[in-house]
């Protein structure tokens, strides 16, 4: 039996990457060492959405006296893919031409395609 990843929020999302981009388990300290130039985060917010996250069973919180470590549930790929399947289905109809034609004509680079075709083709996607 397959298990559906829900589509996370913007923010979530983007603690979420945080999170991936380390090797747990995680502290905050390292999420919000990610996130601060690019998507900065009041400690509140951070910590908020972190319970967030934990709570849809994305990450685990590890407890270590009055710190804590944020251990990943859903693995990148994972996620990255379900909502791939998921994007067919809604936007595209369950259409792969479809799909191929809006990715054609989302603005990637003729090498970014062609890079995209070699990988089809050697079958290591």
């Amino acid at each position: 039996m397959e298990t559906t990843v829900r589509r996370l929020p913007d923010a979530e999302l983007e603690v979420m990457q945080a999170v991936w981009a380390c090797e747990p388990p995680v502290s905050r300290t390292d999420i919000n060492g990610i996130l601060k130039d690019s998507h900065p985060m009041a400690l509140t917010t951070l910590l908020t959405v972190l319970t967030r996250l934990s709570e849809k069973g994305f990450i685990w919180i590890q407890k270590e006296g009055r710190s804590a470590r944020y251990i990943p549930l859903v693995a990148k790929q994972d996620y990255l893919a379900q909502q791939s399947r998921c994007f067919v289905q809604k936007v595209c109809g369950g259409s792969l031409p479809a799909f191929a034609t809006a990715l054609c004509d989302s603005g990637l680079t003729k090498e970014e395609l062609n890079l995209l075709r070699e990988l089809l083709e050697r079958g290591t996607l």
